[in-house]
């Protein structure tokens, strides 16, 4: 035999060997032991809208569709000229408010220096009015023994009622510069108030300037640009869609009697039509507690008319993490499920991805 005819029955060997591997393998699982049951489903994640706090104009998208994206990674940028402008004339009208301040502050300390001025005052004429009262009652005893006239009685008269009436005047002013100062004083009340005020809207603008940088909220891929530089968008207006490849699950449907038997968390395992020879674990999430109809876009062995539950199977995120470059949504595949835990897994439905 020629050495090119022992190729060629070799590379037939070899195909045939896979071939009835593959053979063996897809009936192996088609005779699953009792309490295990199956299901045909499509590889989902959970997704994510990055969308606009307030409206405004998009200036960058920084990604494209497709791109994989970490926490915190900054995905587009908002124009933020009109919030930059709001800010200098609230950085200015801070600028006001705290001049307003110190002039109040002074009209405080000079409506303090007033009152200490007013209460000299005050002192000063009623010590004024001690020294007219004294003179007034030595001037009565004086002219009872005719020593003095009544003339001098009657101007003391004059200047104690004057006296007095200085010192009712020098208190009103008094009274006053106090009323002064409480004016003062509520004005550097308002002033601050105006400051705080100012400081606030600061803060606000500098929330708004924040929220105008859109960043991934999780680690993931970019599903679709929604919204392109230039276009002008509503609060809440979507820029982006993302896939968060730490949240990857499989839903498929089974019939009353097995998925009755299921709980949350129960094991799995998934298998890929894309690697059928990967059996990937998983661990089941949710169980519908309502019945439905089996979509037409699931194919299942039983009739179609029957009530289905539907159940859905979540990958472990650390395998994911591990392989979040090949994670890809929509891939089909079926889900293998044990719905008698004291039935062992069989040998070729053992875990091996993630295995070194």
């Amino acid at each position: 035999m020629s050495g090119s005819r022992k190729w060629v029955v070799l590379a037939a060997a070899v195909i045939l060997a896979i071939v009835g591997y593959n053979a063996w393998k897809e009936l192996s699982r088609d005779r699953l032991p009792d309490g295990i049951a199956t299901g045909n489903g499509r590889i989902e994640a959970t997704e994510i809208d990055v969308a606009t706090k307030a409206a405004g104009r998009v200036k960058d998208v920084l990604v494209r569709e497709g791109d994989f994206i970490t926490a915190g990674q900054k995905l587009a940028q908002m124009d933020t000229d009109q919030l930059q402008a709001e800010k200098r004339q609230a950085e200015a009208q801070l600028q006001q408010a705290l001049f307003a301040v110190e002039t109040a502050r002074s009209q405080v300390t000079q409506r303090e220096a007033e009152q200490a001025s007013a209460k000299a005052v005050v002192a000063q004429r009623q010590a004024q009015q001690d020294a007219a009262d004294k003179r007034l009652a030595r001037s009565m005893q004086l002219i009872v023994r005719d020593n003095v006239s009544q003339q001098v009685v009657d101007d003391n008269r004059a200047e104690a009622l004057g006296a007095a009436a200085a010192v009712e005047a020098a208190k009103a002013q008094l009274a006053a510069s106090e009323a002064a100062i409480g004016a003062a004083r509520s004005q550097v009340v308002a002033a601050e108030a105006a400051v705080d005020a100012a400081r606030a809207t600061i803060d606000r603008i500098d929330a708004d300037l924040a929220d105008t940088v859109l960043t991934s909220p999780r680690d993931g891929r970019v599903q679709f640009r929604v919204a392109q530089p230039g276009e002008v968008l509503a609060a809440g207006g979507r820029v982006l869609n993302l896939v968060d490849l730490t949240d990857v699950f499989m839903t498929f449907f089974l019939p009353t009697e097995s998925a009755g038997r299921l709980g949350v968390g129960d094991e799995a395992r998934i298998v890929l039509d894309a690697a059928p020879q990967l059996i990937i674990p998983a661990n089941i999430s949710f169980v519908s507690d309502v019945a439905q109809f089996t979509p037409k876009t699931v194919e299942t062995e039983l009739e179609r008319e029957k009530l289905m539950f539907r159940i859905r199977a979540r990958i472990p995120p650390e395998l994911l993490r591990e392989y979040i470059t090949y994670v890809k949504t929509g891939l089909p595949g079926v889900v293998y499920v044990r719905t008698d835990s004291t039935v062992e897994w069989p040998e070729n439905l053992q875990p091996n991805a993630g295995r070194k």
